[in-house]
């Protein structure tokens, strides 16, 4: 058998000259230098990643992705697969990769293949992926008779460093780096002509494949390649073989199963089973009584055809989430997708879906739970996440392993952001060194805990940024998108993207759509634009053309679902053609205006103490942290018998997540008896959405007309809630308003720098008609119907119809708010991840031409947001001889923190500056830096102090800040 035979009995069955055979066997592929101390030959590597990828293929990809590669390599799925991923080093067979490390130059220098004086600039060195590329491309072209065939092909070996480029781009600038001879055409030949025959191809033109993949499925290839040669270059999996003598593809297999089982890698469901019966994955899977808009919901995901896109639109807690997982179960059941990706709109909604969606895949196997990820920058502080993920593992000095140290690692990452050559200027690594090693099989796989892959992860639920992040023209945008085919996407709170934001996800929702990919996007108020723009993308995709428009029937009512995909061609809109009943009545909801654009709290603080004087729960949504600060001074100041609690963004981690657990506790659907008589909760816009609380009496400043019906989601939220008399009907006072010359609203500041001053006269005209103008005229409508008036207000807020008063002068406000929504289209263009009107193009070249090149997580969160930046902080406190954390623990003379435990009490005191100190925060001379006594932690080394002198405060720039345990960070101006 062929794959029992060292390569170099391979090259002599194969006819290689004596001469040819001692200069393949000389080529490298790893240096000694960088690969634990032992020089690994080139066709060891492209045969270890080619085993890997056999493994992926078992264990890893999904059944819809391995029918595809079938289809398109004519039945021989698994060998092609290999054969794609093994090839992507063939490009090291020339002197530009050779003559780097001069100790591994020398016996390939010796063995004949020798060079001239090769450029000092390396940018000039031709790197081996655009190498490689170059010297596959014609012979493709050639063997298998198909330049369309080979065009598709090649950008798959260019790109597998991160970007891809044009086919310009592949020409050397130096004739040296090529090699020059016949000795070195013979052994770039000899490289791709034995490894095609050692994974067992007759030839290079037996690879040639039956089709093509789509641009979609080949960015997903791409970072499917990626994926295996990182794990092929672990150094401590794969050592060196210097002897080509060792090196088979049976050696390589036994090598790349040892290395998935230790590093405790695998997929998800493997073959899910169709539910039972229409409903079971509701009422089994949930245990949950299905309501009329579930049912719905599920009954769509059993009757598409094939896979396409959903759009819920149901009331806040109408139970969306839970019939999203049932659809999700059904979808990847009958098409054969293997997990499933749940996006949140913040990290703080990310937490509460990441327990719930714990609970559902574990009830499918629980060892499935070790195979979750939750995707956000404070993980560390979920207490589920640290159980599931580090458990009783340690590193060598005892202390906990986090995943932060497992990134900072691995240097993948940073040469996958910086540089061209993973092994060049690195140091060593390898997994024995990193907490990433498993004992256990089902033990989780903290190999995905790096950037980048975190949604290869089976499950994942996180923040939406990571799917926006696939569609930017960034590096590595392959690995982001890879994660999400083969998998259900959920993106819950859709209307929450802005404009700017919304360019990323239309275009993922492109590339999704052409992947096949099933989305299900849920919304209680999704203006119908957006929803057709939505289903114009996907289809758009579906179809690989540019600008389709399918218009979506008007839904019979609401709640509703629409479903679009592609079939034979043809693009396919349908929406609910029947009233689909909410789970409960609509009840009428009195609103009422409360003008004030005071800063200092007062009026509201009034409005509270004389809302709940009788008892219940009032909830205050404020517009700016400013305002919530001075609510809670004037309510607590002025005296209020019962709790009170403040929560906003610029409290630190440990107090977030305190506050938010404690008002979901007491406030949630699983309160009972133990809801407080008496609570205010004063807020900002975090509890706009996803915060499941149920309050008797809604304060709110004005905002637009979907963000204040979301807002009103949390007023009477939960069915046999016992409330005082006083509020037993739902009633809402909107503030942040007062009214200005000739009845003109006068909005905060705030408020217009958020939303801008447009949607916010839109708003209070249709807050106007159910609160009456302003001097207490009786309103037009006598309040809002909630639910039942939700698709209407939201539909009117964004139409073309006039809604503002003459004297409102609603026009010139409208014509500056479009100018700012084109400017931020436009601002969003040069990062997504194809150029206009560029769905034509069926391969991969030239993709990341002008594309971002955006380093670190945060630049890249920088580059699908485009609010003003700000950056994060931890509050340590300035003592006698040395520091405390925000708690009051001790951290050092200099700060230093000598285990887990004292870091996670640190980092609790994380807290987020206001936009206007960021310049103040990243002075070179003034600004914030780390403690001395934090170089040397993976985490805490990149951490910015701020430093409270023992007065309590300190100075950035012209601002005085402080931090109070109930108030948060407190910005005193000038």
């Amino acid at each position: 058998m062929e794959h029992t035979r060292s390569i170099v009995d391979l090259m002599r069955a194969m006819g290689l000259s004596t001469e040819a055979i001692a200069r393949v066997s000389r080529l490298w592929g790893k240096s000694a230098a960088r690969n634990g101390g032992r020089t690994h030959v080139l066709l060891g590597h492209l045969l270890d990643t080619a085993a890997v990828a056999e493994v992926m293929w078992d264990r890893y990809l999904s059944a819809a992705l391995r029918r595809r590669l079938e289809d398109v390599s004519g039945g021989r799925g698994r060998l092609w697969f290999m054969w794609i991923c093994g090839i992507h080093d063939c490009g090291k067979a020339c002197p530009a990769f050779q003559a780097v490390d001069e100790a591994e130059a020398a016996p390939v220098r010796a063995a004949g293949l020798t060079w001239g004086r090769l450029p000092a600039d390396r940018r000039q060195r031709w790197r081996h992926d655009v190498a490689g590329a170059a010297l596959l491309r014609p012979r493709l072209a050639a063997e298998w008779g198909s330049a369309e065939s080979a065009a598709w092909v090649w950008p798959l070996v260019a790109g597998h460093h991160g970007t891809f480029p044009s086919v310009q781009g592949l020409r050397p600038q130096h004739r040296e780096v090529r090699g020059r001879g016949v000795a070195w055409e013979e052994a770039q030949r000899a490289v791709v002509d034995v490894f095609t025959r050692a994974v067992g191809f007759e030839d290079l033109a037996d690879v040639r494949p039956a089709g093509a993949l789509s641009k979609a499925e080949q960015l997903a290839l791409s970072g499917l390649i990626v994926m295996a040669d990182w794990i092929a270059s672990d150094s401590e999996q794969f050592a060196g073989l210097a002897d080509a003598r060792q090196v088979s593809l049976a050696g390589a297999r036994r090598r790349a199963e040892a290395a998935w089982e230790r590093l405790g890698l695998r997929g998800g469901w493997r073959g899910l089973a169709v539910p039972k019966g229409p409903f079971a994955s509701l009422t089994g899977r949930l245990g949950v009584s299905p309501r009329a808009s579930q049912r719905e919901l599920v009954e769509r995901a059993w009757s598409m055809p094939v896979p396409g896109l959903m759009v819920a639109e149901a009331p806040m807690g109408e139970g969306k989430t839970k019939a999203a997982l049932a659809a999700a179960e059904v979808l990847a059941a009958r098409f054969g997708l293997d997990g499933v990706f749940v996006a949140m709109p913040t990290q703080a909604t990310s937490d509460p879906m990441y327990e719930q969606v714990l609970e559902w895949v574990r009830s499918f196997d629980p060892d499935l739970e070790a195979q979750v990820a939750l995707l956000h920058g404070k993980r560390r502080f979920n207490p589920t996440w640290r159980r599931i993920w580090d458990g009783d593992r340690a590193t060598s000095d005892g202390q906990c392993a986090t995943d932060d140290e497992w990134v900072s690692s691995d240097p993948f990452d940073v040469y996958g952001a910086t540089e061209e050559d993973a092994e060049y200027g690195m140091p060593f690594w390898s997994s024995a060194d990193s907490p990433g090693v498993q004992g256990e099989r089902d033990s989780p796989a903290r190999w995905f805990l790096g950037n980048k892959r975190g949604l290869l992860t089976a499950f994942a639920v996180g923040t939406v940024d990571h799917l926006l992040h696939a569609a930017t023209r960034t590096r590595h945008v392959m690995l982001r998108f890879a994660g999400l085919v083969g998998k259900v996407v959920v993106v819950d709170e859709v209307h929450a993207a802005d404009v700017y934001m919304r360019q990323f996800l239309l275009e993922a929702l492109r590339w999704l759509g052409q992947a096949k990919v099933p989305v299900v996007l849920l919304s209680a108020t999704l203006p119908p634009a957006q929803r057709q723009a939505f289903v114009d993308a996907y289809l758009s995709g579906s179809l690989s053309a540019a600008d389709v428009s399918c218009p979506v029937p008007e839904p019979a009512g609401y709640p509703c679902v629409t479903v679009a995909y592609a079939l034979e061609g043809a693009a396919v809109a349908e929406s609910s053609r029947r009233v689909v009943p909410s789970w409960r009545a609509s009840v009428p909801t009195r609103i009422d205006w409360l003008a004030d654009i005071s800063t200092d709290g007062a009026l509201v603080a009034s409005a509270v103490r004389e809302g709940v004087a009788d008892g219940g729960v009032a909830l205050v949504v404020v517009n700016q942290v400013d305002r919530a600060q001075a609510v809670y001074r004037a309510l607590t100041e002025g005296g209020f018998e019962g709790r009170v609690r403040l929560l906003h963004g610029r409290l630190c981690s440990a107090h977030r997540a305190e506050r938010s657990e404690e008002c979901l506790r007491l406030l949630g659907p699983e309160a009972g008896e133990g809801r407080p008589e008496r609570m205010v909760v004063i807020a900002t816009q975090l509890a706009e959405q996803s915060f499941d609380v149920d309050a008797d009496l809604l304060i709110t400043d004005l905002a637009p007309v979907d963000l204040l019906l979301q807002r009103i989601g949390r007023l009477h939220r939960h069915s046999g809630t016992r409330r005082p008399a006083a509020v037993a009907e739902p009633r809402v006072l909107v503030t942040g308003v007062a009214p200005g010359a000739g009845g003109r609203p006068c909005f905060l500041p705030a408020s217009k720098k958020i939303y801008g001053e447009w949607s916010l006269l839109r708003a209070a005209a249709l807050v106007a008609e159910a609160a009456g103008p302003w001097g207490g005229a009786a309103p037009s409508s006598g309040g809002w119907s909630i639910p039942a008036d939700v698709p209407d207000l939201v539909a009117r807020a964004y139409g073309e119809a006039e809604v503002c008063p003459p004297e409102w002068d609603e026009g010139v406000a409208w014509d500056v708010w479009r100018a700012q929504e084109e400017k931020r289209e436009k601002d969003a263009e040069g990062c997504l991840l194809t150029r206009p009107r560029e769905w034509g193009a069926p391969t991969l070249e030239g993709l990341h031409y002008a594309g971002s090149r955006a380093a670190s997580e945060e630049d890249l969160d920088a580059v699908v947001r485009d609010g003003e930046r700000s950056v994060e902080a931890v509050i340590v406190r300035r003592s006698a001889g040395g520091y405390r954390a925000v708690d009051g623990s001790w951290i050092g003379v200099h700060g230093e923190v000598d285990d887990e435990s004292a870091v996670d009490r640190l980092l609790g005191g994380t807290v987020r500056l206001p936009p206007r100190l960021t310049e103040a925060a990243e002075a070179e001379q003034t600004g914030l830096a780390p403690l001395p006594g934090w170089a040397g932690h993976p985490w805490l080394r990149y951490a910015r102090a701020l430093v409270l002198e023992e007065d309590g405060t300190a100075v950035l720039g012209e601002d005085r800040v402080s931090y109070d345990d109930v108030l948060g960070l407190v910005v005193e101006r000038g």
